[in-house]
């Protein structure tokens, strides 16, 4: 029999086991389970304890396990706060582990230019013009192969974030030999500066020099507006010379020059043709216009013996880098550090000519020109309606466009004209 059962009474059933610990004698209390509940009872032997009485709840007691409400927002806070920082020092890390040195992520836009004329278009002074830029030109010395004043050239200061402007070829010895190179102001003191980035096919760089953030930065004008015969003047270090100025007039516009001593760094620029004096050490500084505007950067001279770009002195033939070439360069350079020209990927010839064109001599597999229809053979007479009378004059014509832009030829094939429309290609340069 389960001990859960009630045995029946009668003869046959078995005696009545007395309790261990009976239960006092009179009526059951009130907490007691009623008397036909069946065991298992909530409490041992068919007992329960009393309900204990209990405290009032204190109504500023913090229950325990939980916070104050106050604290809460604090940790809020906190939080965010430690949020802001992190990311502002992760951005800034990783801003810097990205970016070469001087470079700004939306190139001359994220940086302080000036181009408002500093003097009225009537100006004809040209003292007014030197002292206006003398502050804004510097002269560059770039040490190389152990060598004190390896090259100098000049220079001008391109904005307010401690950003110059010069040729390529004034210091790029230093930069393959990991010169120094320093930036001298009008008086005298000198500032250390790196390569931000250059272009050997403009012939242009852009340093980075932070502690001469304090120097007034040029005037950027046009060449655009140039008319020949206009008055222009020439400030740099020719001969070493710092703080050197001389004037002239605009002797020729859109002139087609190459400079460089080898088909690898040979430079060829759309110039601006001038008569004011320039001599070696004036590489890199600004030609500027009667409003003390610069409208080109001063990169080479022809000699008597044919070259340009040589170390001879001045026979009043010196040409000019136009200015919007240099802002294009500049930014594409402040951006990345570095710079991209346009290609249509073909060779021409820019020996002799007749004055007639640009002959083909080959094209390069899946190319814009091969790809627009250009042959081997075609005499390119002009480039979007500019007439083009030599190879080079179509090397410069065709940079002075940008990667992407949709260019039309026309060319020359079997005695026939016809154009060809080429989308032109890129190359770091």
């Amino acid at each position: 029999m389960s001990h859960d059962e009630v045995p029946p009474s009668g003869s046959d059933a078995e005696p009545t086991r007395p309790l261990l610990f009976p239960p006092p004698a009179g009526p059951a209390p009130s907490w007691l389970p009623p008397t036909n509940q069946a065991p298992p009872y909530p409490q041992p032997y068919g007992q329960s304890l009393p309900p204990q009485p209990t405290a009032p709840p204190n109504r500023h007691a913090v229950p325990r396990g939980r916070v104050p409400g106050w604290l809460w927002p604090v940790v809020c806070v906190l939080a965010l706060m430690l949020g802001v920082l992190g990311g502002l020092v992760g951005g800034a890390a990783y801003q810097e582990l990205r970016d070469e040195p001087g470079t700004v992520s939306g190139g001359l836009a994220d940086v302080d230019t000036v181009s408002e004329p500093p003097l009225e278009p009537d100006n004809g002074s040209i003292a007014a013009v030197a002292q206006q830029m003398l502050p804004s030109t510097v002269q560059i010395i770039a040490e190389y192969d152990g060598k004190e004043g390896g090259a100098t050239g000049s220079g001008f200061v391109l904005d307010r974030q401690g950003h110059v402007i010069t040729n390529n070829h004034v210091v790029a010895d230093a930069a393959s030999d990991d010169g120094l190179i320093e930036v001298v102001d009008q008086d005298g003191d000198r500032y250390d500066a790196t390569i931000v980035g250059r272009s050997p096919v403009y012939d242009l760089a852009v340093l980075d020099v932070p502690d001469a953030r304090g120097l007034a930065p040029a005037a950027l004008g046009s060449s655009r507006t140039l008319v020949v015969g206009e008055g222009v003047v020439a400030i740099g270090s020719p001969l070493g010379l710092s703080s050197t100025v001389t004037a002239g007039i605009v002797s020729a516009l859109h002139r087609p020059v190459t400079t460089g001593d080898s088909s690898n760094d040979s430079s060829y620029i759309n110039a601006v043709q001038t008569d004011a004096a320039i001599n070696p050490g004036n590489s890199g500084g600004p030609l500027v216009n009667l409003r003390a505007q610069v409208v080109g950067v001063n990169s080479a001279i022809a000699t008597t013996g044919g070259s340009i770009g040589g170390d001879s002195g001045n026979i009043g033939v010196g040409f000019a880098i136009p200015i919007e070439q240099v802002k294009i360069t500049a930014d594409q350079i402040l951006r990345d550090g570095e710079a991209r020209y346009p290609v249509i990927g073909a060779k021409v010839k820019t020996g002799e000519s007749d004055g007639k064109g640009a002959e083909v001599d080959s094209i390069v597999p899946d190319t814009p020109a091969d790809t627009g229809g250009l042959e081997e053979g075609d005499v390119i007479t002009e480039v979007d309606g500019a007439r083009v009378t030599d190879g080079i004059a179509l090397i410069v014509a065709i940079r002075t466009h940008q990667p992407g832009e949709s260019v039309t030829f026309t060319v020359l094939r079997n005695g026939k004209e016809r154009s060809l429309t080429l989308t032109l290609d890129g190359e770091v340069g």
